[in-house]
């Protein structure tokens, strides 16, 4: 076979040729250190697979494009952190009894195993396992790929009393005829791959937490143990991580946000449903505030809309049922919609004899508690297909509801309400609208993945002509808004669909359409864009800002999405100059993404140490006795007068505790007053940066701080020594 090289080099090999193979073929060196290979598909598809397997198998393409991935490879990570997963699955097998495996997928900084264990694991018992896995590693055990028939496969996973894989070949892989296995040492795994040639290539990994998981991340599904770790090529590498780990821990913002009085989480209230204190409600007012005047300088109108609507507004706009999994619960306006949504389901998606027997039973309850037969003309001897229509007549009457997960549907209702000309486009409607996700209560993180959370929101309708320049300034609101806050280290991703998912809404024109004008603007901004199939949004294509904060880790923030569906879908219309009506295009923007997300990444980002813009409380105000407390107040209300938030310290300690509570309160600035100061119209400036800067006259202090304020100033990011565990490639996958 002829084999081509990244750098269009062809060389010719024996058909059975790996690449592996390829690699000797130019140096044993190389050899030595290939871990996977990139086989690029006769359609052009480039994937990852193991570098022992024959390139014969992989593709029919000629000559067969190859690109050898070594310990410098960014993508070989997620191959290494994958065959260690496994790795960690044989040393658990060995160490406790009766272990049910579950999945061993890579994460953006590791892997995780979840295992169906009869004796918990403790994090004593992460050195044991550590050490088993050491064990493994120095046998150099080869990772051996091999293909079974269902049959077989299912026979070979039932004779190692493996139910969960059982379950998973007769459900999530019915439509596979042949399943894939790996072996190393005596170790096997149902999996798709791909690995590292052996366990030798793992030079470094660290067990880090066990937590609980459900199988199939379903709630209801079989409770199971996720333990999580990491692993690199070197022991310097994850030094530096394991140290970054531990500076996330540090700035961690559910500890911060305790610690410095920004937010409660409270069980009563429930899961991802944070409650902000008055000073976490300070720094996002001041966000918000900043935003604000920024949509009134560019010509946009804020709007408010409710925080439910019916369901037939969201069906409408494919959020229903498209997404019906991540949110929340239909609200009926009688109970019985429950009870028939319930059965209308199972009658449509079982047959006659799959049923469950009391299906029937309780139709018949219900029907007799809720009069349907008198009221309704509800017969219970109706065929499915006449009680599944009866169902679809009786919800015509009766309304649902649905708590909002998008606020776009609200504002295309708004844009609607009213006739268009041409001459009022752009219509741009903001708005700061809270929306609710039903997220996993394993996934909540404080702030940074919640169920409640408000979208800095607004949607541009605007005639085909003025999309380009739209966009671009879209673009620079997001990047004004990064940076306000300092946050200048940032990439753009171009989020496209994936042809061949079914999940988008819309024609191929339409999508062929809005990806050509996104990439367009992007070439013609000069920005750095790199293009991602399958990350667009179920309705258009999107510029996503992906940030790196101070500890390097990579943040989706601000995004800008092209929309032609909805319009469509909500029958937007404008009349044009011929005085034709004609369709207006979509955008859809947030700045920040949504302010809790936004502010959480923020808390970290600086460690809870806000620039003074932002500080929940910009200057406090510290007597130097009980002499000088009134001229402590009228300090502060000057200070207040001026616009900064502002406090006075009454309490009775001495200077030199009031400056410390100031300090671990991460407060700006300090203004310190006794006698001396008041007989002179100064104060002392203490900064919680720089320390004493002497004596200033008020409004020269004042000004000090308005410049710092107005000019958005970030005097101080403490960053990390190590930027780059952020994506690490999770090219490793179980089935």
């Amino acid at each position: 076979m002829k084999v081509q090289l990244p750098d269009g080099t062809l060389v010719e090999h024996a058909d059975d040729a790996t690449a592996l193979d390829v690699a000797n073929g130019i140096s044993e060196r190389l050899a030595q250190q290939v871990v996977a290979a990139e086989v690029a598909s006769a359609a052009g598809e480039w994937a990852i697979y193991d570098a022992t397997r024959p390139l014969a198998e992989l593709t029919a393409a000629d000559p067969v494009p190859v690109k050898l991935l070594t310990e410098r490879d960014e993508k070989a990570l997620g191959v290494l952190r994958h065959s260690c997963a496994h790795v960690m699955a044989q040393a658990v097998m060995r160490l406790f009894d009766g272990v049910g495996l579950a999945f061993g997928p890579t994460t953006a900084t590791g892997f995780y195993y979840d295992f169906d264990l009869a004796t918990p694991i403790r994090e004593d018992d992460f050195p044991r396992i550590e050490k088993e896995m050491k064990e493994i590693v120095g046998g150099k055990h080869p990772f051996e790929r091999f293909d079974l028939p269902r049959d077989e496969a299912l026979e070979l996973v039932g004779g190692m009393h493996q139910e969960l894989k059982t379950e998973h070949i007769n459900t999530g892989l019915a439509d596979h005829e042949t399943l894939g296995f790996y072996r190393q040492d005596n170790f096997v795994d149902l999996c798709r791959g791909p690995h590292i040639p052996h366990t030798g290539k793992i030079k470094a990994f660290k067990i880090l937490s066990v937590a609980g998981a459900h199988w199939k991340g379903n709630q209801d599904g079989k409770p199971l143990q996720r333990v999580y770790a990491t692993a690199f090529f070197d022991k310097k590498a994850m030094k530096a991580y394991l140290a970054q780990v531990e500076e996330a821990k540090k700035r961690d913002h559910r500890v911060l946000g305790k610690q410095l009085g920004l937010f409660h989480l409270d069980p009563e209230v429930g899961g991802g449903l944070p409650l902000w204190l008055p000073k976490g409600m300070r720094v996002r007012q001041a966000l918000v505030r900043f935003l604000e005047q920024e949509l009134e300088d560019r010509g946009y109108e804020q709007i408010c809309t409710p925080h439910i609507g019916r369901i037939d507004l969201y069906k409408k706009s494919g959020h229903f049922p498209y997404y019906s999994d991540s949110q929340f619960p239909v609200l009926y306006s009688d109970p019985a919609g429950i009870v028939l949504d319930r059965w209308a389901k199972v009658l449509r998606e079982t047959d006659a004899e799959e049923r469950p027997l009391s299906t029937e039973y309780e139709l018949s309850q219900a029907a007799e508690a809720l009069d349907w037969e008198r009221d309704d003309n509800f017969d219970l001897g109706f065929e499915p297909e006449e009680k599944i229509g009866f169902f679809d007549q009786w919800h015509s009457r009766h309304e649902r509801f649905l708590l909002r997960p998008m606020n776009c549907p609200h504002h295309c209702k708004i844009y609607a309400a009213q006739p268009k000309s041409y001459r009022d486009l752009p219509v741009r409607l903001a708005e700061f609208g809270t929306v609710y996700r039903w997220e996993q209560s394993g996934e909540l993180n404080g702030l940074l993945r919640v169920r409640g959370f408000t979208q800095d929101d607004a949607h541009i309708f605007c005639t085909p002509e003025q999309v380009e320049h739209e966009f671009r300034d879209t673009l620079d609101l997001v990047e004004t808004a990064l940076g306000a806050v300092g946050l200048d280290d940032y990439r753009v991703q171009l989020s496209l669909r994936d042809p061949d998912s079914d999940k988008y809404v819309g024609t191929e024109e339409n999508w062929a359409n809005a990806e050509a004008t996104l990439r367009k603007v992007l070439e013609e901004s000069g920005r750095d864009f790199l293009a991602e199939e399958g990350e667009a949004a179920f309705y258009g294509p999107k510029a996503d800002f992906m940030v790196r904060d101070a500890l390097g880790r990579e943040w989706q923030l601000g995004t800008v999405q092209l929309d032609f569906n909805l319009p469509e879908r909500f029958q937007l219309e404008y009349v044009d100059k011929d005085n034709e009506k004609k369709q207006p295009v979509m955008i859809h923007r947030a700045p920040f993404g949504s302010l809790e997300r936004f502010v959480g990444m923020l808390i970290e980002h600086f460690a809870g140490a806000f620039p003074l813009w932002l500080a929940p409380v910009q200057v406090r105000v510290l007597p130097l006795s009980e002499k000088t407390l009134d001229a402590g107040r009228e300090l502060t209300a000057k200070l207040k007068a001026a616009g900064f938030r502002a406090e006075l310290d009454e309490s009775d300690e001495k200077l030199q505790a009031k400056i410390r509570t100031a300090q671990l309160e991460l407060i700006p600035y300090m203004f310190v007053i006794g006698p001396q100061e008041v007989e002179a119209g100064t104060v002392a400036v203490r900064d919680r940066l720089d320390g004493d800067l002497g004596a200033l006259p008020l409004d020269d202090a004042i000004t000090k701080l308005k410049e710092e304020v107005d000019a958005k100033t970030v005097r101080q990011v403490v960053k990390s020594d190590f930027a780059g565990f952020d994506d690490a490639g999770g090219t490793g996958s179980e089935y």
